[in-house]
């Protein structure tokens, strides 16, 4: 329970965080995703020492390409397709589907999902963070954004998948680089790619949804 707390404490920090950042100004926003950006493939530089890094280190850096240079740009131009609420969005539903997805995992997950890489995650984790996912897409659609609720809907769905996918991407780098998290600068959480694992596959697979289809 004590482990829970922290986590959802130190979530909601960092959520408070992209969201003042993401929204107070365009300077913000750069300086927030270059930070993070820069942790996250120093983290990924130290899983990968001594072994080949090139896969791995495009794995984090294609994300902060796309947001710097097809996000950053336009975030006064309402034409656009992704704009800094659509980042911060992202934030909260990844956020909401990864602390829900424990708790249903850590109380009633029994159905292991790829034990062999990440023997935490479960189906019931996967099913719970789901449901939850839609629950704060709408909610969040509804009261704080101008995102239509069809189209939020719509990426709450993908959402849990290209998390999941990206947590078990770098769980196996993890894996291989013989550690339980990528650091400790987030209590509860680890380290930054820790945190943003999810976000890494989501950030690409969300733009080539918005601009192609």
């Amino acid at each position: 329970m004590n482990e829970t707390i922290k986590r959802v404490f130190s979530g909601l920090i960092y959520v408070s965080i992209m969201w003042f950042c993401t929204s107070y100004s365009t300077l913000t926003f750069s300086i927030l995703f270059f930070i993070i950006g820069i942790i996250s493939f120093y983290e990924m530089l130290k899983l990968r020492h001594g072994k080949s890094k090139l896969i791995a280190l495009l794995f984090v850096s294609i994300p902060f390409i796309i947001i710097h240079f097809f996000c950053l740009f336009s975030l006064n131009n309402q034409n656009e397709l992704i704009n800094s609420k659509i980042i911060l969005f992202i934030f909260i539903l990844t956020w909401t589907f990864d602390t829900f997805a424990y708790i249903f995992g850590i109380n009633f997950g029994k159905r292991k999902i790829f034990p062999s890489i990440s023997p935490k995650k479960s189906w019931e984790g996967f099913l719970g963070g789901l449901i939850f996912t839609l629950i704060a897409s709408y909610i969040t659609t509804s009261i704080f954004f101008e995102i239509e609720i069809s189209k939020g809907m719509i990426i709450s769905l993908f959402i849990p998948f290209t998390a999941t996918l990206g947590d078990f991407t770098e769980s196996y780098y993890k894996r291989q680089a013989g550690v339980k998290d990528s650091g400790k600068f987030i209590p509860g959480h680890g380290g930054m790619l820790d945190r943003m694992d999810a976000f890494l596959f989501t950030i690409p697979l969300l733009y080539i949804y918005l601009t192609f289809l």
